[in-house]
Order: structure tokens, then C-alpha cells, then sequence
């Protein structure tokens, strides 16, 4: 972990390093890695890469479970490997990593994690902090639409200001959230909960597969 890079902050008038990927975030999707990769493959390994900016994490195998369906949906490629890291305090509860590293993700105001299914290959990659005026148009709507599927699966509804609070943002820019809110709904990856009816006033969103 020593070797995550990392930004210099002054606080109290010390200079101190601080992480720019926070160590959980890189625990739990090594773990998962680890536990997804198809070891039926030779010559391919589980491959962690640290840049100024970004970490990238991949290991051998197509995903078994579509990249969209990560934060709900759990499928092991090595279930025995999964239970001894379980045992063993390496990894969360079943199925619960992918969520924390997105709520993580949250936490430190970092861009959604980019989780992408390549050659025979699962890469993701996680950047440092980045503020919400420096996202473009992908980066709000991964994070629009990773938000939406985690406070589903917490029992929970997105809103407009809970995507707000998502993105460290006022009430004043309760336009601009609505902006990417709509892109996401354009995308198809959320859709407006029609339970409330069509005020815009108490609107909630769920994932498009909920």
C-alpha cells in the first residue's frame, strides 16, 4: 500500500501525504480479482498498476456477471477461494465489496469506479479526486447510475439531492444534477420510480434493471 500514489496536503501547518485511492477501495477489488479470474487460463495473472492519477486492477477472465449488475448481483468464478477469504478477513461478506468500493467512492468524493469487460480480460480502474466541475459527461453518469443501483440495494431511493450530496454539490446546482440525471435516464440506465406519479418536486430514480 505504501507504494498508492499520493498527493501532499498542509493541515495545522504540517505537510502531510495522503492517498490519493483510499487503501479499502484497493483491499476489496484485489480481493475481488483474485476471486473472479479464471485460473484456466495460462499465462495471465491478476495485474495491479499505479499511475499519478489512477489505479488500475485487472485480472484474467470475461466477467460472468454483466458490469451493470456488479454492485446487485454476485456469481464466483471460485467460490472455495472466495469462502477462505472470507474466513481469512481478506474480503467482506458475500457479494458486499463492489459496494463498498462504490460507496467508498462516494465517501472520498472520488469518480465512479470504471469497470470495464475487455479481450478476456476485467480491468477497473479507480481515480483520485476529482471535483464535479472537472467530471465530463461519462464520469457523472457512471456515478449517477453506480448511485442509483447502491441506494437500491441499501432499501433506499436516489433523488436529486441525494445525487447532490453524491457529488458535494449545493442546492443551487440542483438544475445541473437534474442535467445528469437525464442523460442517465437517456443512457438507459436509470428510470424515474413510478410510485411517486410525475412529481418532479418528490422524484426518485431505480436502476433500469429494478
Amino acid at each position: 500500500m505504501s507504494q498508492l500514489p499520493q498527493n501532499e496536503v498542509i493541515e495545522d501547518a504540517l505537510r502531510k501525504e495522503m492517498k490519493v485511492v483510499p487503501e479499502v477501495v484497493i483491499r476489496e477489488l484485489v480481493a475481488n480479482a483474485l476471486v473472479h479470474q479464471d485460473l484456466s487460463m495460462g499465462g495471465a495473472s491478476v495485474m495491479v498498476e499505479m499511475y499519478s492519477n489512477r489505479v488500475e486492477i485487472s485480472n484474467p477472465g470475461e466477467p460472468i456477471v454483466p458490469v451493470e449488475r456488479f454492485i446487485d448481483g454476485y456469481q464466483s468464478r471460485n467460490e472455495r477461494l472466495a469462502d477462505l477469504m472470507r474466513r481469512l478477513g481478506i474480503c467482506e461478506e458475500k457479494s458486499s465489496g463492489i459496494d463498498r468500493v462504490v460507496q467508498a467512492a462516494e465517501v472520498y468524493q472520488l469518480p465512479a469506479p470504471d469497470f470495464r469487460a475487455g479481450h478476456r480480460r476485467m480491468v477497473v480502474t479507480i481515480y483520485g479526486p476529482r471535483p464535479f466541475e472537472q467530471m465530463d459527461r461519462e464520469d457523472r453518469i457512471r456515478a449517477c447510475y453506480q448511485h442509483g443501483a447502491l441506494k437500491w440495494v441499501m432499501s433506499e431511493r436516489m433523488t436529486n439531492q441525494s445525487l447532490r450530496a453524491r457529488f458535494h454539490l449545493p442546492e443551487s446546482k440542483s438544475a445541473i444534477v437534474s442535467q445528469v440525471i437525464a442523460a442517465t435516464i437517456e443512457a438507459g440506465l436509470i428510470k424515474a420510480d413510478e410510485k411517486v406519479g410525475g412529481s418532479r418536486k418528490f422524484a426518485r430514480y431505480l436502476p433500469f434493471w429494478a
